[in-house]
């Protein structure tokens, strides 16, 4: 049985790191994995223009749903916070009066 050949650890960060894993064979010139920035720019301005953006109506509703969430969640984590001091302040006998 053949063992595949280990990856060391900074080869992740290298563009070709998956080609050499797989056992495929690295680009025999330098710069063949480069890309011209302008045509990167192309590439970056075609995928943004693909991203489909929230109506305001969306945003709003979304936002105060949001800020609905934070009420409520403050107001659970405060009652339970008063419950457990209430609870703790009895099991030590602080709470009682006298």
């Amino acid at each position: 049985m053949a063992r595949r050949r280990e990856v060391p650890r900074r080869e992740f960060f290298w563009p070709g790191a998956s080609l050499l894993a797989s056992g495929a064979s690295a680009p025999t010139e330098p710069g063949a994995m480069a890309i011209n920035p302008f045509e990167f720019l192309q590439q970056v301005r075609s995928e943004g223009q693909k991203v489909v953006w929230p109506t305001r109506r969306e945003t709003l509703i979304t936002t105060g749903l949001v800020m609905l969430m934070v009420v409520f969640a403050s107001v659970f984590f405060l009652v339970v916070d008063e419950v457990l001091r209430v609870v703790v302040g009895l099991a030590l006998g602080i709470g009682r009066g006298g």
